[in-house]
């Protein structure tokens, strides 16, 4: 029995040292970090601002991860672990959520897995993020290799389910009736009238930004199934992220590969 127990810890042991390590709770904590070098600096700069928004806004956390590679861990564990390992989200929330990403390669299929912390695991189902955050959001991106464009896609759905915006039940209601948002169309050549107008008003009497945000009009244009690829909803402005807060994963979340 003894001689058992020294085979099976050696063994684990070589299992273990044959795989890479989960990285190391960035210092200073940050909520992107692209350690694939897949995302420019202004985008990377971008998601952080936004993600840091939301979570002082709703203590919700949510870390993107990307890795060159995940060297024998299966994504849904290294996720898991980078969530453990780090504390994200809040202490007795367990509002966290981890979003990994390894790319595509000549040898080797993308990978990406949206695990979630428990205190999300009600809000967001595992069947919802895997067919359609996963499949409908992100994916058909990353096959174009627009890997800033898919995460922005997937993670506006996860703020907006998370936040109450919608439910999970109903994003998927709209995504089945093609993605509608619900917005008749005249509102929405009325909102582009309104910006274009407003915009010519302006250099008539004097320079400055347009009347309409940005993020307005491609939020109504896009409504709940969003395609634009960016963070309307958040000012470019942070205020630094704070660090994470202690929570805990059991499990939740989905992926997929391409």
């Amino acid at each position: 029995m003894k001689k058992l127990i020294i085979l099976l810890v050696v063994l684990v042991a070589t299992v273990t040292s044959l795989m890479g390590q989960i990285p190391d709770r960035p210092v200073p904590p940050r909520l992107v970090n692209d350690f694939a070098g897949l995302l420019q600096k202004g985008e990377a700069k971008n998601m952080e601002n936004a993600l840091e928004q939301f979570a002082r806004q709703t203590s919700t956390q949510i870390v993107v991860v990307t890795m060159p590679d995940l060297e024998g861990y299966a994504p849904g564990d290294f996720a898991q672990q980078i969530g453990e390992k780090w504390g994200v989200g809040q202490k007795g929330d367990d509002n966290g959520l981890v979003i990994l990403l390894k790319p595509k390669t000549n040898d080797s299929r993308g990978e990406v897995f949206v695990a979630t912390g428990y205190g999300l695991e009600g809000v967001l189902p595992d069947a919802i993020v895997n067919r359609e955050i996963v499949d409908n959001e992100m994916i058909p991106r990353f096959k174009n290799n627009d890997y800033y464009g898919g995460l922005a896609a997937g993670i506006n759905v996860i703020m907006d389910i998370t936040r109450g915006e919608y439910t999970a039940q109903q994003y998927q209601e709209k995504v089945s009736r093609g993605g509608s948002a619900g917005i008749p169309f005249f509102i929405i050549l009325f909102v582009l009238f309104i910006s274009l107008f407003g915009r010519s008003r302006r250099r008539r009497f004097y320079t400055g930004g347009s009347s309409l945000p940005f993020w307005m009009a491609m939020g109504m244009m896009s409504g709940g199934h969003r395609s634009s690829g960016s963070f309307g909803n958040f000012s470019s402005g942070g205020g630094g992220f704070g660090g994470f807060g202690g929570g805990s994963f059991g499990g939740g979340g989905a992926g997929g590969s391409w």
